[in-house]
């Protein structure tokens, strides 16, 4: 499958379309899904709609190379994981498919990149290989062409001293950090920033006690002097996220798609509202796999925004930035 029409999708309709053509492809090309829905007794020949798909646990990535076609990739992508633990690993066969998700998903929600300062706190994720955060976040730089974009390390002075004077300028900036580095940056300084989104991508890494999202943002957004924390939803094994700006609801570009899954009955649906596992449709997975089935818990809304409450466990996911019930 070549993906344009993918990104080109305008209505459900449109999706429920494009996501049954994706389910065939990948039950025809992708040998360890196949097994899976094989397993479950599902095919291309019983399955006629997407509530009818099954959703393949995340977990396997960790022990499986989840591959449609044949394995050439461009790019391998990996969780960063806890010492001794085992590691999620995404091959990527079209890192071009993952450029033009995350690209049109900040457009859409956002505007144009080149209308930031786009800064980044991203320590844990800087410090290692394979990092699909630092890929997206490198390319939104270089493509925002502001001269002052840049990654901060551990430089939380020259952060605040950059903050100031882009804030103090009217310059547009976005702030993407890791939660446990953003509060170490309210802990040192405290601003008043009037022309800056603070966008949290969720994670502690073992640096601090997990804190439930009302008080993460809390004490960023007094931290920070703004009037709201937006939050990132994404993952090492999908190459598309879920965007809040500031509720703690999240909202997904239109080819992707949040189902809730009863955690009593995973093959089994919950209505709107309703707390579950949260299920994942990404047709940006092409070469991979679209349908996971993720460790998070949450519940969506008539409107298609959804809501992520916590986690089956202390599984490595990007981007949930709370934590056990």
């Amino acid at each position: 499958m070549d993906g344009k029409q993918i990104f080109n999708i305008k209505s459900q309709g449109e999706f429920d379309v494009q996501a049954l053509k994706v389910f065939r492809h990948q039950y025809d090309q992708n040998e360890v899904y196949r097994e899976f829905c094989s397993y479950l007794g599902k095919s291309t020949k019983n399955v006629r709609d997407i509530s009818e798909i099954p959703f393949l646990p995340i977990s396997f990535f960790k022990s499986k190379e989840i591959i449609s076609g044949k394995k050439h990739p461009e790019a391998i992508f990996t969780s960063s994981g806890t010492t001794g633990s085992q590691t999620s690993q995404h091959f990527v066969n079209r890192i071009a498919l993952y450029e033009q998700s995350f690209r049109r998903a900040f457009d859409l929600f956002y505007g144009n990149v080149e209308d930031y300062c786009v800064l980044a706190l991203l320590p844990s994720y800087l410090e290692r290989e394979g990092s699909s955060l630092i890929y997206m976040v490198d390319d939104m730089i270089q493509k925002s062409k502001h001269p002052d974009s840049g990654f901060y390390l551990h430089d939380l002075d020259g952060l605040r001293e950059k903050l100031f004077a882009l804030d103090a300028s009217g310059q547009k900036v976005l702030l993407i950090g890791v939660s446990f580095a953003l509060l170490d940056m309210t802990e040192r300084h405290s601003l008043r920033l009037n022309h800056t989104i603070v966008m949290e991508t969720g994670g502690m890494k073992g640096r601090r006690k997990e804190l439930i999202r009302e008080e993460l943002h809390h004490i960023l957004k007094k931290g920070f002097g703004v009037q709201s924390i937006h939050s990132e939803y994404g993952m090492t094994e999908l190459l598309s996220q879920g965007y809040s700006k500031g509720n703690g609801i999240f909202e997904t570009p239109p080819w992707m798609k949040i189902l809730i899954r009863d955690t009593e009955d995973p093959l089994t649906y919950q209505g709107h509202k309703k707390t579950g596992g949260i299920n994942v449709i990404d047709l940006a997975n092409i070469d991979s796999c679209a349908f996971i089935a993720t460790q998070d818990l949450g519940k969506t809304y008539a409107n298609g925004s959804f809501e992520v409450l916590g986690r089956f466990d202390h599984s490595d996911v990007r981007g949930c930035n709370l934590m056990v019930l």
